[in-house]
């Protein structure tokens, strides 16, 4: 999978079944402060990415992750290693 096809399948889980504005989710913005992604939707991702991707995500890895571009990193070492 390329990176290009794990951005858009993150972006449109977060449109479509979160209904996050598509305009903000860029590279560069923040989950909290630009997406406006909170606890609750924390944990609706995390069991999507973990059934969409097949990986489970360990909280102590999230704690540095700020940016949607971050996010993506991380799946894609996920999903590569």
């Amino acid at each position: 999978m390329t990176r290009q096809e794990i951005e858009d399948k993150v972006k449109n889980f977060l449109v479509e079944e979160l209904e996050f504005d598509e305009e903000n989710i860029k590279p560069e913005a923040r989950l909290k402060e630009d997406i406006g992604v909170d606890s609750l939707d924390f944990v609706d991702i995390v069991v999507i990415v973990e059934k969409t991707f097949g990986f489970k995500i360990v909280a102590e890895e999230m704690k540095t992750i700020k940016t949607f571009g971050q996010f993506c990193d991380y799946i894609e070492t996920k999903i590569q290693a």
